[in-house]
């Protein structure tokens, strides 16, 4: 499946902005099942300076300032994305608990990569109140793909999706407690769960492709950027699951990339000096189109 992906974000203040920095994360990531074949990113007003680099996670990155006085900033990326089908794991896996011990024993440059996802980060605490609700999936020596799937599912259908309930900044625990949020939040509940009990688990960043009704044209711009997990299942690798849907993820997810939780991989990013309030509009557009 092929994608024409355009991701535009604007702001607009009350009083105009002396200067900017803005960091993006707006090129999608190549992986095993997808490959970026073209990315294409326009600022206005133009930048006085921008650096496009790899940050720590090998996630691509732009990095721009803007010393001009402004009252608009707009930020349009186009890409073209190509997926691949995922194939399912044939086998429920090793058992999580062999697993969890595996990559705290393993101090391989591999091992490691992998064992700095086990920790809390800003945005993720581990706590026993998510350790305890992980549990009753984790199972003693149930295989990890199995436990991991139960979990999604239980997130799906004990967190409501609530636009209104949460904002970025919202704790995981209170979101727990509430049981109400956005994918980013199900996603940082999911990851704060699987590292509670020892497991390796990264935030992913990226695109939905959604459906219009039956009988309708598919608007333009009314796709959404999303987040979803990615859980280390020892032999199998990295395992995606998207527990605001309840699904592996696979021809409709595009991931842009991934990091300890939302903060390392945020699509549009930054600061500036004046503005007064001001006022973010978000569009995303994902155009299937044939190979």
């Amino acid at each position: 499946m092929r994608y024409i992906i355009t991701h535009k974000t604007k702001y607009e203040y009350d009083s105009s902005v002396a200067a900017c920095k803005n960091i993006v994360f707006l090129t999608p990531r190549m992986t095993m099942s997808q490959a970026c074949n073209s990315n294409q990113l326009w600022v206005t007003p133009v930048p006085e300076s921008a650096l496009n680099r790899l940050d720590y996670f090998g996630n691509s990155v732009c990095a721009f300032a803007i010393n001009e006085s402004h009252r608009e900033l707009e930020v349009i990326a186009k890409s073209e994305v190509l997926l691949q089908n995922k194939v399912a794991p044939a086998e429920a896996g090793e058992a999580w608990e062999a697993i969890a011990e595996q990559i705290r024993l393993d101090h391989s440059q591999q091992g490691i990569a992998v064992y700095q996802h086990a920790f809390n980060s800003p945005f993720v605490p581990i706590d026993t109140e998510l350790a305890d609700y992980a549990r009753a999936s984790f199972l003693p020596n149930r295989p990890i793909i199995e436990s991991v799937t139960e979990l999604n599912t239980r997130i799906f259908k004990d967190v409501t999706y609530d636009p209104k309930a949460t904002t970025v900044s919202t704790p995981v625990m209170e979101v727990f407690e509430n049981r109400r949020g956005v994918c980013q939040d199900l996603a940082h509940m999911m990851i704060g769960c699987l590292r509670s009990i020892g497991l390796a688990a990264r935030y992913v960043s990226g695109y939905l492709r959604t459906y219009p009704p039956k009988n309708k044209p598919r608007l333009v711009g009314a796709d959404a950027s999303h987040a979803w997990v990615s859980v280390y299942c020892g032999g199998h690798g990295w395992i995606d699951l998207d527990p605001t849907n309840d699904s592996f993820p696979n021809m409709d997810h595009v991931t842009l990339g991934w990091g300890r939780d939302f903060g390392d991989v945020c699509p549009v990013s930054g600061m500036f000096v004046g503005g007064g309030d001001h006022r973010l509009s978000v569009s995303v557009d994902v155009a299937p189109h044939e190979v």
